[in-house]
């Protein structure tokens, strides 16, 4: 049988890779693909921009079409179909015959018929060209524009924003990401986009694009005004890519796509139609989930197997720069009868609605903008129509203190729930390739497909297979992710032992793949705590997150705090008036934080070196408020001058902070020293806790304050200065081995089998003969530390990256402060309509 596909997208590939898994003989498939490179992720499209190559983003393995004699033509596309000849014409002017004929010749980008939208610099969003278009664009531009605030208009602002341009998205409907999800959602969705600095212009009807006076283009709306930028990408939805179906008397919807019945077959018996170019039931799905469900149909009925596409459950989560958005089933809950249950925290930002049956029992849809983990649960419940709570609303209200969340277990869920709709495999399909040896997420991704295109599903996949593990009496491991079969404290041991310095060394001898969102910055922490290596040198920048990064902490208008080290909380007069200079000069709030330190903020990313630079001058240096390391010492006056005082709490919190500052951990660490019982530094709420006595230092662990309290424990009393130091290096660096991901003291401490009673075994009584390594260890850390912001602003290569705009000193115009209490805040978004300028004007 002769097979030819038009079209090699991420459909046409699944078509490919089905017909591959049936096993059917005899097959010549020969694939049409009009651009010059095989089937990629467009998925991920957005990638690109943070550095993945067009390879990294390709679906073809090596060697698939010599296997599954399958005959790629790239640069071909087709330009006629003579279904009487059962023939397909390449614009090259080859003839090919066909026995059967697959169309998934997907969509195409609809643009705006409207003046100037063919003008330099304005583009679509849609193939790896477009893409390199842009880039190079994007060097010479300052600001662009995204027309359309849907999914893929947000995901194109991600792209412009990573091209460090000023960014704005226009939308003619009143909200973004209208489809999704509803006028709550809509209203958080905005505030959070653009507190990440994309400017959102609803309700925009575009007239036409001229020639600007300050940009390149000029864009007039209908409503009088007008926005000026140097780039346009236009991403306002597609349209079905049908013409070759008109042409050649295919049936085709009154608005476009090619009609195909329940097995994807066309008006004609021998011409499939499936993806974005297939209209069923009146319905364009413009979700990859449904055109791999297409995919497998249409190759299920050309084997002879029975199988009908019934539609498809269009809900979605994805990371909008940064900002979980989630849309399930009805969110607009349009169901005749059917009631809503919302939640806001404007303060967090979070706004969640779920959508219920008139008579109560059923989910029916529901929208989570800002937080949503609970889309999981939801989606389950929604798809195998699984009752709900008595009180609904408890699935989206936050946990209260003492209180269980209601949630759905994986074993309520039934064995044909259907877990990954890209891939159709269902949750029995998961269980029973753990029962036949697939035990890591990556063996069940390459059993079944799950998780393997777009891995909205892999937490819930992951936990299934952990079920279904302890079902069956098997020990769970703890990989990291996919790309290291290792506990986050085997990867520290491999680091150690084997001396690796970067990631890449470590990905190439101990992992596979590429690396991800989890892995990297946990290397990165590894790596630190290992070696204690500048974190934005070449090789380890691309790793940190965002706070790392930049060296401050990214606050909600896109600014930045400043905080430097004022060991154990003494600062000269001298210190305090240079600090007060700086915080007037740059127009920073001040505020003395919890840990006796001065917080700066509303530091533009291009202001961070030259204040960094004048702390530096001043005497001060990194607090390391942004990172996973050692923040504060808090603590009394003791001795030196309180009448309380039983020994010297200052100077034993400004010997600690100066030992163990720069070492990064899985968590934040927080130290208190008291000088005496009455305890004015809180130390046992700390990490590590040191309250002086008549007979030495007492030593609490583990402690925190925050979400969840915990007291500290009581590790060791009466100790000297020189028995303290040396267990709280034994204590640290034992917990930076073997911690978990993100896991502070605290519970680390709760998980640590044997409790107390073994840490004391471990760092007082040496049982593991570990202790002169962990002391060794921490000296190197020690002896390694450099300031961080020091490092920065002496090397022009990092100092480069400290800029809004890459290629402008033009400062972001979204940044807008108001005076309140004789000094600045952001201003809220109703403030910024009002005002267009900075009200505080700064060096």
């Amino acid at each position: 049988m002769k097979i030819i596909v038009i079209g090699h997208g991420m459909v046409g590939h699944k078509f490919l890779e089905s017909v591959a898994d049936s096993g059917l003989p005899g097959l010549e498939v020969t694939v049409l693909c009009e651009e010059p490179r095989p089937a990629y992720d467009r998925v991920h499209l957005s990638e690109f921009f943070a550095g993945k190559s067009a390879e990294d983003l390709s679906l073809v393995p090596a060697g698939f079409f010599e296997r599954n004699n399958v005959l790629l033509k790239l640069n071909a596309r087709a330009a006629s179909i003579d279904r009487a000849a059962k023939t397909v014409t390449v614009s090259t002017g080859e003839i090919l015959s066909y026995d059967k004929l697959i169309m998934a010749t997907g969509s195409y980008p609809f643009m705006p018929q409207l003046p100037g939208n063919d003008r330099k610099d304005c583009f679509v969003y849609r193939t790896i060209e477009d893409l390199e278009a842009m880039l190079e664009c994007g060097r010479r531009a300052k600001s662009g524009v995204v027309v359309g605030g849907g999914l893929l208009g947000l995901e194109c602002a991600k792209a412009l924003r990573d091209m460090q341009l000023e960014t704005h998205v226009v939308e003619f409907s009143p909200r973004l990401m209208a489809v999704q999800v509803d006028e709550g959602g809509g209203r958080i969705l905005r505030k959070k986009i653009e507190n990440l600095g994309v400017t959102a212009h609803t309700q925009k009807n575009t007239l036409e694009i001229v020639d600007g006076e300050s940009a390149t283009h000029r864009m007039n709306f209908a409503d009088g005004s007008h926005l000026e930028t140097d780039m346009i990408v236009f991403s306002a939805g597609i349209r079905p890519r049908d013409e070759l179906a008109r042409e050649s008397g295919l049936e085709v919807g009154p608005r476009g796509g090619i009609v195909i019945d329940n097995s994807c077959l066309t008006s004609d018996p021998d011409v499939y139609a499936i993806g974005e170019c297939a209209l069923w039931g009146g319905q364009i799905f413009g979700l990859v989930a449904p055109g791999y469900e297409m995919a497998r149909i249409a190759v299920r009925h050309l084997i002879g197997e029975a199988g009908e596409f019934k539609g498809a459950d269009m809900s979605t989560k994805l990371k909008l720069m940064g900002v979980d958005v989630a849309s399930i089933g009805d969110p607009h809950g349009k169901a005749e009868g059917s009631r809503s249950y919302q939640f806001t925290d404007e303060r967090k930002q979070i706004y969640k609605k779920i959508v219920v049956s008139d008579c109560g029992k059923y989910l029916l849809g529901g929208v989570m903008v800002g937080d949503a983990s609970e889309y999981g649960t939801l989606l389950q419940m929604m798809l195998n129509r699984i009752e709900l709570p008595e009180s609904p609303e408890f699935l989206i209200l936050p946990q209260a203190e003492g209180n269980a969340k209601p949630g759905l277990g994986v074993d309520a869920l039934p064995d044909g729930a259907q877990i990954c709709s890209c891939n159709d495999v269902s949750k029995g399909a998961i269980c029973a390739a753990v029962r036949d040896g697939a035990t890591s997420i990556g063996a069940v991704k390459s059993c079944t497909a799950a998780g393997t295109s777009c891995g909205g599903c892999v937490s819930l996949v992951t936990q299934i297979m952990k079920s279904e593990m302890k079902k069956q009496g098997m020990a769970v491991n703890n990989h990291v992710c996919e790309h290291f079969a290792y506990s986050r404290q085997e990867l520290y041991h491999l680091v150690r032992v084997g001396a690796i310095k970067t990631f890449d060394a470590l990905l190439a001898q101990h992992g596979k793949g590429l690396g991800c969102d989890i892995c990297k910055p946990l290397a990165a922490s590894i790596l630190a705590s290992c070696w204690n290596d500048f974190v934005l040198k070449k090789e380890h920048a691309s790793l940190q997150d965002s706070n790392d990064y930049f060296l401050g902490n990214i606050q909600k208008d896109g600014t930045y705090s400043v905080v430097p080290r004022m060991a154990g909380g003494e600062v000269t007069a001298d210190g305090l008036i240079a600090i007060g200079h700086i915080a007037k000069k740059y127009g920073l709030y001040t505020k003395i934080t919890g840990g006796q330190r001065i917080d700066l903020f509303g530091a533009r990313v291009e202001q961070l070196p030259p204040i960094w630079e004048e702390l530096i001058a001043a005497g001060f240096e990194t607090g390391h408020a942004y990172g996973k390391a050692l923040r504060t010492v808090k603590s009394c006056v003791g001795s030196t001058w309180c009448r309380y005082g039983v020994d010297d709490s200052m100077g034993l919190a400004i010997d600690l902070e100066n030992r163990y500052k720069g070492l990064r951990a899985p968590h934040k660490i927080k130290f208190g020293v008291s000088g005496c019982t009455r305890e004015c530094a809180e130390a046992q709420s700390k990490d590590i806790g040191v309250i002086a006595t008549e007979k030495g230092w007492n030593l609490y662990v583990c402690g925190n304050g925050g979400m969840k309290p915990r007291h500290a424990e009581l590790l060791a009393t009466d100790l000297d200065r020189a028995a303290l130091i040396r267990t709280i290096d034994r204590v640290l660096m034992f917990y930076v081995r073997t911690a978990d991901r993100l896991q502070r003291t605290s519970v680390w401490r709760d998980n640590l089998e044997g409790g107390l009673d073994y840490l004391k075994q471990v760092v007082l009584e040496d049982k593991l003969g570990i202790a002169a390594e962990l002391e060794a260890e921490m000296q190197l850390v020690v002896d390694a530390y450099e300031c961080e912001w020091k490092k920065a602003v002496s090397d022009p290569e990092t100092r480069r990256r400290f800029r809004h705009f890459v290629n402008s000193e033009q400062q972001d115009r979204n940044v807008v402060f108001m005076e309140e209490r004789g000094q600045i805040r952001p201003a809220t978004p109703e403030e910024k309509q009002r005002v267009t300028i900075p009200i505080v004007q700064v060096a």
